[in-house]
């Protein structure tokens, strides 16, 4: 008997198969020149985000100290988060909502607002304006231990409370970092006062970059308001500004954690009322050396925030063929 034969579409499948790893290899060797530059960006990005984020999910399947090897434990940690961390489910979650609920849109809608602004005055004072606005966010450490620790002391000396007691508003000083009732109030405030960073920069220089023939074009039209020439002309002519800074402000606001322990001076915050789920997983990480269930509560924020990044996706994204 002969040797069977294999398949016409077997055939064809390890014929093409190869045909194509072939055709892929000449194409990225007629571009090795491009690959080479971006190979630097490209090590330190799989390095420092792919390997941790890789690693981070891994180990969230584990039970591991930091002293013995990780155990694998399955779904138990990510169980043990969403029906029996009480501290998880009363305050980190709670607070991280309603902290990132005001902060993020509040933050972003004030820095557009504020770019607009300075958008309209002249080219010689703009960039004082932008350069004033811009700079809270770079010395946020400094104008802490400068500005709001001395502001917000709970004593006669604090000058909010100094300020106040002169004005006769309250009878007694009030302890505005380590009282929980002012605690998170606090902390919107000065993180509000601090948001206006690289994607206030990025608003400011899409809003610039409009074509003003379209204003005048609106103007012969009919357009007489300016929120009208706002709604219709500057956002969706800036629409992948508006992307970047909303992904900007949705990182910004899940990341931050330290700001609570700075103003009150203790961790964990008074009553947990600053208590964030980034507070959460330093809780864990650091303190009690439980990392798989610190890589569990990591893997919980990054869809938290894929899945507000997919929002900002929706609303500002391209769409179609624009």
């Amino acid at each position: 008997m002969g040797r069977p034969v294999s398949p016409p579409e077997a055939v064809s499948v390890s014929v093409r198969s190869p045909g194509r790893f072939r055709t892929l290899l000449n194409e990225v060797w007629s571009y090795r020149l491009s690959y080479l530059f971006i190979a630097p960006f490209m090590l330190c990005f799989v390095a420092f985000i792919v390997v941790p984020v890789l690693a981070a999910v891994a180990l969230s399947f584990t039970y591991f100290n930091a002293i013995e090897s990780p155990r694998f434990i399955g779904w138990q940690n990510f169980q043990y988060l969403i029906s029996q961390d009480l501290l998880f489910l009363k305050h980190a979650l709670p607070n991280t909502f309603k902290f990132a609920i005001i902060v993020g849109p509040g933050g972003y809608i004030a820095a557009f607002l504020l770019a607009w602004l300075i958008s309209q005055l002249p080219a010689v004072t703009r960039k004082w304006f932008a350069l004033a606005m811009y700079t809270p966010s770079l010395t946020i450490g400094i104008a802490m231990s400068i500005v709001w620790l001395p502001m917000l002391t709970g004593d006669r000396i604090g000058y909010l409370n100094s300020v106040l007691l002169r004005l006769g508003w309250i009878d007694t000083p009030q302890l505005w970092v380590t009282d929980p009732s002012y605690l998170m109030n606090a902390m919107i405030g000065v993180t509000l006062w601090s948001s206006m960073g690289v994607g206030f920069l990025a608003m400011l220089a899409g809003i610039l970059n409009v074509n003003k023939d379209y204003y005048e074009a609106a103007r012969i039209d009919g357009m007489k308001s300016r929120l009208q020439e706002i709604w219709y002309i500057t956002i969706p002519s800036m629409k992948p500004q508006m992307l970047f800074g909303a992904v900007m402000a949705i990182v910004t606001t899940f990341k931050t954690g330290a700001i609570g322990v700075e103003l009150s001076g203790v961790n964990p915050t008074p009553a947990y009322s600053g208590h964030l789920i980034i507070n959460h997983i330093d809780d864990f990480g650091f303190i009690r050396f439980e990392m798989g269930y610190a890589a569990a509560i990591s893997v919980f924020l990054l869809l938290l925030m894929y899945a507000s990044n997919k929002l900002s996706w929706g609303l500002f994204g391209s769409k179609g063929d624009e």
